[in-house]
């Protein structure tokens, strides 16, 4: 079993700088998930610098340690983790991206093992969703996000950081009846910016309707919409947390959710067959004091105890050790 150092015998600034200081092995033998890095943003509209996204979190993310105890699971005890390190990206070309990424991610799925991703802009969610079409077929999608991502182009360009979820309906790549949105808010340039996705058959929760709501019912239309047999991947953009919380980021937007409350959403997931994550658009250059750092990697974390309470509702605790 592969698991963390533990930070009471080895000091966290120790060492080489891994997702929670799990071992640095491109394997998905004896585990059950991977942490990846896809360090692109060249699809950015706004600020750039997510692609330094991946290390900022893994370098805040020393801090966590495995008992989860709002979820009450020791997430080692039934499951098995590595960093699997970063996807060879191409700065600038994000279609050369997308083939890495698909190249990169499919001997990870072939062998049934959960990759919880991090970016990098948002553009990589197509190239996730591609890789994980050539696995499940079409895929339901649960989206935390203060932007719907169904944008048509910006400047003409149609693989973009607000375009991927409309080009993932274009290419069949999600069961788009059993998808949904949440979060979504601040100035837009018409209403067909939120009417869109809902044209292309997503539900989509605003955020001014989810306060209403209360999260409560918001996570449970999330499990109604979804079902509890269908997989479903999960993307993260961290916009989706009000600025005062998450700062570090490219298109920032007020009135979102606490830290608290993102990181209920994350919780409140439990029970879906959920087979991959992406966590995306941290951006370090304007992450004062690691707040934003900090959130992400406790969301990651949060995303790591999901595949462990999966693992524990179908198996008993691991035992054996790998050395």
């Amino acid at each position: 079993m592969y698991q963390p150092k533990d930070s009471s015998k080895s000091p966290r600034f120790t060492g080489v700088r891994t997702f929670m200081r799990l071992e640095n092995i491109q394997t998905t033998e004896n585990v059950d998930f991977v942490v990846v890095g896809v360090p692109f943003d060249t699809a950015a509209s706004n600020r750039v610098g997510a692609r330094y996204g991946p290390q900022h979190v893994r370098n805040f993310s020393v801090l966590l340690r495995p008992y989860n105890p709002d979820q009450e699971i020791n997430i080692f005890d039934y499951c098995s983790g590595v960093d699997y390190g970063d996807i060879d990206i191409v700065p600038g070309n994000v279609h050369r991206t997308y083939h890495n990424m698909v190249e990169g991610l499919r001997p990870i799925l072939a062998d049934d093992v959960t990759p919880i991703i991090i970016g990098g802009d948002h553009s990589i969610s197509l190239g996730n969703l591609r890789a994980f079409h050539e696995k499940y077929g079409p895929i339901s999608l649960v989206h935390f996000d203060a932007h719907g991502d169904t944008w048509d182009n910006y400047y003409g360009e149609k693989y973009m950081h607000g375009t991927p979820f409309r080009r993932a309906v274009e290419e069949g790549l999600l069961d788009v009846d059993h998808s949904i949105q949440v979060g979504m808010r601040g100035p837009l340039y018409g209403p067909e910016d939120i009417e869109d996705a809902r044209d292309l058959g997503f539900e989509v929760i605003p955020m001014s309707e989810a306060r209403k709501l209360g999260q409560e019912e918001v996570l449970k239309r999330i499990h109604k919409r979804v079902g509890d047999d269908r997989p479903v991947f999960v993307s993260f953009d961290i916009d989706f947390v009000d600025p005062a919380y998450a700062p570090g980021t490219g298109t920032p937007e007020v009135a979102g959710p606490t830290s608290h409350e993102a990181l209920e959403y994350v919780r409140g997931l439990k029970g879906l067959n959920t087979v991959g994550f992406d966590l995306v658009e941290v951006l370090p250059a304007f992450d004062h004091g690691e707040i934003t750092a900090a959130l992400a990697s406790a969301v990651a974390f949060e995303m790591i105890t999901l595949v462990a309470l999966k693992k524990k509702s179908l198996t008993a605790p691991v035992t054996e050790t790998v050395k």
